[in-house]
C-alpha cells in the first residue's frame, strides 16, 4: 500500500477527481483546502500581497491510500489531469504504508481501504 499526496492548483481539482473516479478500483480519496509556496515564490510583494507572501497561494490536497498495483495509474492519472506546463502545476508524493485499521469492521491492510 502507499499514500498518495497532490498539491494542485483548485481550479483543475474537479478534472483531477473527475479523471479519478474513472478509476474503478480506486478506494476513495480525501480533498483539502490549503495553502503554500514552492521555490519559484516571489518573496518582493508589498502591500495587500503581504498576506500571500505569509500564507502561500490557495492549492487543493489530495490524498489517497491505494494497493501497490494502483499507485502508477493514480499518479499518472493526476499527473495528466492536473498538468498546465506553468509553474505551481504542483508535485505528487508517494510514501509507503505499513498498515491500515479499518474501524468500523476491524478490517486490515488492503482490505480496510
Amino acid at each position: 500500500m502507499r499514500e498518495i499526496k497532490a498539491i494542485i492548483q483548485p481550479f483543475l481539482a474537479e478534472k483531477v477527481l473527475d479523471a479519478l473516479h474513472q478509476i474503478q478500483e480506486m478506494p476513495g480519496i480525501t480533498v483539502s483546502e490549503v495553502r503554500g509556496y514552492g521555490k519559484w515564490h516571489d518573496a518582493t510583494t508589498s502591500g495587500d500581497e503581504k498576506r500571500i507572501e505569509i500564507f502561500g497561494d490557495k492549492k487543493i490536497k489530495l490524498e489517497a491510500v491505494v494497493p501497490d498495483p494502483l499507485v502508477d495509474q493514480v499518479i499518472e492519472t493526476i499527473a495528466r489531469a492536473a498538468h498546465t506546463g506553468n509553474p505551481g502545476d504542483g508535485k505528487i508524493f508517494v510514501l509507503p504504508v505499513w498498515d491500515v485499521l479499518k474501524i468500523r469492521t476491524g478490517e486490515r491492510g488492503d482490505q480496510a481501504i
